[in-house]
């Protein structure tokens, strides 16, 4: 293990002395003085991603001293103990093998001294005819009506991931099926998709790996009750498949044991949907496609650990993100996807970064004394242009933004897709250069605006700039480019871990609530329970009590 003091060590201390030589320059200024800067900081994979990061604040210098960073923590053994499934989740003594689960080469991956590529594979295979079965009908409903509603019931990464990739490749559903996702204990969410759904053509898919957690196996209890009413007990087991380890609870459910398909705790549920947690995917898109998101992973895989540190896509946009967070003080960022299929990319990535590098205790078991994971929001532009970017530009805070958008549209309609990208080229530029005051100023003169109006005015009409910025360009989004894209960011996470000396592989942040809800819930359900909580948590407990008489 790794000295925890790592603000002490000799890489941090030089960036840290280079930032405060880094505080007043001007991107503007750096673009003016080097006409092949975007050439510069520009990377590809393939003609599939092209991450420009010019429009960061950051010279040679900077980057090569982050690069000296990553060195001094051993970033490219880190990278490669990953890849041969060493246990490098070392709070719970488990390896961390996403990557095997887009392994497309298929060699050997060792987990105990077990290959595990043959257990993946086998569940693939079983994948692919399940969900063909569901899709040109061979596997019916009770009735015999074929299951054109698929709807997934799961939380966190049994949730998020699929619903994410399903909706981001909703131009290659098959006609005729169509996808829902429960994963909010509300019961509301439960209520809306039933109300949409036939029972005899509804598949639901109850994804949990235990089969115990409360909230998936509450709203898997009311979808089968709702089932039953409607169709009778025999019918939970032509309706209901499940994506879980127990196969004893999944049977006491009613579900055939054959409709299991297994995932392992090598991958954790915010890692999960390249494995059957993405069946709902499968059936939507097809195998092929969902294949075809495991290769463009995969291609991403190989770009992360074959390719030198320098030209590294995910290394790159990690260290960006230690720059800002670490030494510039800015603990925020914005992922904008400007393409309508990728909306929910932002809330999947929550997930991916907060759960994983949220954290202040180092691998040693000491507290941190720097920042860890950043706060993540977003939001589909050009939508949230008419939001929060007003904040982005002419606010106190400083917000650097991940710009994610395809060359190509699926739907070419009008000229939408050129003023799209107009919008997100704007935004990286206006944010970049800015206006100064004096710019402002002469522009409210060539209007036609009085003196005095002017001198009222400039100020307002003027814009900081100097706001960094990334813009990832995808060809077009469609399975491969999803994955790959994906991959990346998912990469670029593991990275900022192993640089801040977290473990970005455990979520034990989300465990106290889960207990303390379980004592909550008999004292909601029995009001005359006898309540042993602070005395805020005890008056609201009186409180919903009281509403209820």
């Amino acid at each position: 293990m790794f000295d925890s003091r790592i603000n002490k060590s000799k890489a941090w201390k030089k960036l840290e002395s280079h930032c405060k030589s880094m505080r007043k320059v001007l991107m503007r200024d750096l673009f003016e003085k080097d006409s092949k800067r975007a050439q510069k900081f520009m990377e590809s994979l393939d003609d599939t991603i092209i991450l420009d990061y010019s429009k960061n604040r950051i010279t040679d210098k900077t980057m090569s001293c982050l690069m000296d960073l990553a060195r001094s923590r051993h970033l490219e053994e880190k990278i490669k103990a990953m890849f041969r499934g060493d246990k490098i989740n070392i709070t719970e003594n488990r390896a961390v093998l996403h990557i095997a689960l887009r392994n497309r080469e298929n060699r050997p991956i060792k987990v105990n001294g077990k290959d595990v590529m043959a257990d993946i594979n086998a569940v693939l295979k079983k994948m692919r005819q399940f969900s063909e079965d569901v899709r040109f009908g061979k596997f019916k409903g009770y009735t015999g009506k074929k299951l054109v509603n698929i709807v997934n019931i799961g939380i966190g990464g049994s949730d998020l991931g699929p619903y994410m990739a399903t909706e981001a490749l909703r131009k290659y559903w098959m006609k005729g099926i169509n996808c829902y996702f429960i994963s909010n204990i509300d019961g509301t969410a439960c209520a809306e998709v039933l109300n949409k759904v036939d029972p005899e053509t509804t598949l639901f898919i109850v994804a949990s790996k235990t089969f115990t957690t409360i909230e998936t196996l509450t709203n898997a209890k009311t979808c089968r009750k709702w089932l039953v009413d409607a169709l009778g007990e025999p019918a939970v087991s032509k309706h209901f498949v499940a994506l879980s380890t127990n196969a004893e609870e999944v049977a006491k459910f009613g579900i055939d044991t054959n409709n299991m398909f297994e995932f392992w705790d090598f991958v954790g549920g915010r890692y999960s949907m390249w494995s059957a947690i993405g069946l709902s995917l499968a059936i939507a898109v097809g195998m092929d496609n969902f294949e075809k998101m495991l290769e463009g992973a995969f291609a991403m895989d190989k770009h992360f650990a074959e390719t030198e540190l320098e030209h590294n896509i995910p290394v790159i946009l990690a260290l960006l993100g230690i720059w800002y967070n670490n030494f510039m003080g800015i603990h925020r960022y914005a992922v904008i996807p400007y393409d309508q299929y990728l909306q929910y990319l932002p809330s999947y990535l929550q997930q991916l970064d907060m759960e994983s590098n949220g954290k202040f205790v180092d691998v040693n078991g000491d507290y941190v004394s720097y920042a860890t994971g950043p706060v993540l929001f977003g939001g589909a532009g050009t939508n949230v242009q008419h939001s929060f970017f007003q904040l982005i530009h002419q606010g106190t805070e400083i917000v650097p933004c991940d710009f994610i958008a395809p060359a190509i549209s699926h739907n070419e309609i009008g000229n939408h897709h050129e003023i799209l990208l107009a919008n997100v080229l704007a935004q990286g530029e206006a944010l970049m250069r800015g206006k100064t005051v004096k710019e402002a100023a002469e522009e409210l003169k060539a209007a036609g605006k009085s003196k005095e109006e002017v001198e009222f005015l400039k100020k307002f009409k003027s814009f900081a700039g100097n706001r960094p910025s990334n813009m990832i360009l995808l060809k077009k989004v469609d399975p491969y480019s999803l994955g790959a894209l994906v991959a990346m960011y998912e990469h670029k996470v593991f990275v900022q871990g192993i640089i801040w000396n977290i473990d970005s592989f455990d979520q034990m942040g989300v465990e106290l609530g889960k207990k303390l809800t379980l004592n909550i819930l008999p004292e909601l359900q029995n009001a005359s329970a006898e309540l042993k909580h602070d005395s805020s948590t005890n008056a609201l407990i009186k409180l919903i009590r009281d509403f209820r008489k």
